[in-house]
């Protein structure tokens, strides 16, 4: 199959070149997922302002997407390039970024929906991106988080100041922590979204 003008083939597609230059399945599989972390959740967050007023359309392609990617899982046919049948993390990343989304509408600031999305989504594309090339395998190491903090502190303070280079230094640090089932898609954008909400009533401001 050569390129194509559908996202999942173009994904297809450089799982396969991955291959061939020499990664492993599981390595080329991870970059994959890394990529579509960052276009299909960071980039798309940035547009959601710009493009919509309400979260009701969101919400119904929000579904269709986690339902989309469970049930390969449920029938133990998966899209092989960038699932894998360890675990359902990508399903993790779509409810999450569809509550962060909708926080953000219901808070009546959507920045404080998408800047926990970006953390979740490019911080920890970046962040696996940079592990897979050191270790050319899924592991935590602190290397990987130093990339995160490089992305996520100056991003959070550009978008909500000293609160957002808070949240983003905690993304950062969670995102090192693993608890079982729950994995960084959960605790990364949970965490930070809550920080968010917390500085604020401490008397930490918002915007500088």
């Amino acid at each position: 199959m050569g390129a194509s003008c559908k996202p999942l083939h173009l994904q297809e597609d450089l799982q396969r070149i991955l291959k061939k230059g020499g990664y492993e399945h599981l390595v080329a599989v991870y970059y994959n997922r890394k990529i579509i972390h960052i276009l299909a959740g960071g980039l798309v967050s940035v547009l959601v302002p710009l493009l919509f007023k309400s979260f009701v359309l969101i919400a119904i392609l929000v579904a269709v997407l986690a339902v989309g990617n469970y049930l390969p899982h449920r029938s133990g046919k998966i899209w092989y390039w960038y699932q894998i049948k360890e675990n359902m993390y990508e399903v993790h990343f779509i409810l999450m970024w569809g509550l962060m989304m909708c926080l953000g509408f219901l808070s009546g600031n959507l920045a404080i929906g998408v800047l926990p999305i970006l953390f979740m989504s490019i911080g920890d594309g970046i962040t696996g991106i940079v592990r897979n090339m050191i270790y050319q395998r899924r592991t935590k190491s602190w290397w990987g988080n130093l990339a995160v903090a490089l992305f996520c502190i100056p991003t959070g303070y550009l978008l909500l100041g000293v609160s957002g280079a808070v949240a983003g230094a905690a993304a950062s640090i969670i995102e090192k922590l693993e608890f079982g089932r729950v994995d960084d898609n959960i605790t990364v954008p949970l965490v930070s979204f809550t920080t968010l909400l917390a500085l604020p009533i401490s008397g930490v401001p918002v915007f500088v």
